[in-house]
């Protein structure tokens, strides 16, 4: 493309200082937070998954938080698996059976996203010149399948038990045992989806996504064995018909997360803040195209500036070393940006 068509896609810097410092604030709690019933919920299940205030400078550190966050959920999520199949025994619940079920397969899709970690702290190659990041979003697919093949089987199960109704028994300890999955899942949730935020995990994120989902049904297994105790026995197959549907439906909107991540979808108010870090630096003319992709966890970009043409190569090197610190500074997670500088029509930004 000529410099002339890749000018006719600029903004001019005129308009830049419409936005001064005050820009800075904003974007900093630039999210919009509905208040109420529905946005708390909204909140509760669809974390953002990137927090400019927890940026990490140090990929490596992200990726071993990444796997520490793992290890540690992996455990709880495996000690209370153990808990529930106990009690599955005990009481024959179907309802408590898919929430276990559901529960190990929560628990065995760490193991994926844990050597995508590792991977990601490898050097780039010249047979992967980015790197190894894309690994954690083909983990976070894997995580989806695994999930939803959970929910197949807890559907399974429950639609045999209303077609070969069975007494379930030791309704106290069904109780406790959806209390200590709720406690157990909530826990993990909030561990994962914390770090994720943090290290920009879309994948460690929705992994805590689904451990709160799981911590849900897990009372919804308490619901089912109140219902039994007032005399009404087909609320136990019926709570593992909505556990297995809850499941489908908040699965899409990780599905939507991951596939927007592999097809280098980013969130918009990142590319805003690369603009502004940008419209901020003295001696350009203009910006045109930027663009930010994801790796993993970690984000990378480029833009196109024009720059005054009477300027040397030395000015011209300057300026665009300035814009590039300035846009490092201002995006979190992001590791290389590099800004391309073209010809302008002379008119210089004092």
């Amino acid at each position: 493309m000529t410099s002339s068509a890749r000018r006719d896609h600029l903004h001019e810097h005129g308009h830049d200082h419409d936005h001064e410092h005050g820009h800075d604030h904003e974007h900093e709690h630039g999210h919009e937070h509905r208040g109420g019933v529905c946005g708390y919920l909204r909140e509760l299940f669809v974390p953002h998954t990137h927090d400019a205030a927890d940026s990490v400078d140090d990929a490596l550190e992200a990726s071993a938080q990444g796997v520490r966050a793992l290890k540690i959920s992996l455990f709880v999520l495996l000690g209370t698996t153990m808990l529930q199949l106990v009690v599955v025994f005990l009481s024959n619940s179907v309802a408590l059976l898919a929430d276990t079920v559901h529960n190990f397969a929560d628990a065995l899709t760490a193991v994926p996203l844990w050597i995508a970690f590792v991977l990601a702290r490898r050097a780039a190659s010249r047979r992967y010149p980015y790197g190894y990041g894309r690994a954690e979003d083909l983990a976070g697919l894997f995580i989806v399948g695994v999930v939803a093949a959970s929910a197949v089987v807890a559907a399974w199960q429950a639609i045999d038990r209303l077609l070969n109704p069975q007494p379930v028994e030791n309704l106290g300890w069904l109780m406790a045992a959806g209390v200590i999955g709720f406690i157990g899942n909530e826990a993990v949730a909030i561990y994962r989806i914390r770090v994720g935020r943090r290290i920009g995990s879309a994948a460690l994120v929705a992994d805590g996504v689904h451990a709160r989902t799981d911590g849900f049904t897990s009372l919804a297994v308490v619901i089912g064995a109140i219902g039994i105790a007032l005399g009404f026995p087909l609320a136990d197959p019926i709570i593992g018909l909505l556990i297995s549907a809850t499941i489908f439906v908040l699965l899409w909107g990780t599905i939507r997360s991951i596939g927007r991540r592999l097809m280098d979808g980013i969130e918009p108010e990142l590319l805003d803040r690369a603009e502004h870090a940008l419209e901020d630096t003295s001696g350009l003319e203009g910006v045109g195209p930027v663009r930010l992709r994801w790796s993993g966890h970690r984000l990378s970009g480029d833009a196109v500036v024009t720059i005054d043409g009477h300027r040397t190569l030395a000015d011209t090197q300057v300026i665009t070393a300035d814009a590039e610190s300035r846009v490092l500074r201002a995006v979190p997670k992001l590791d290389t940006f590099a800004v391309h500088a073209i010809a302008g029509s002379g008119h210089r930004d004092e």
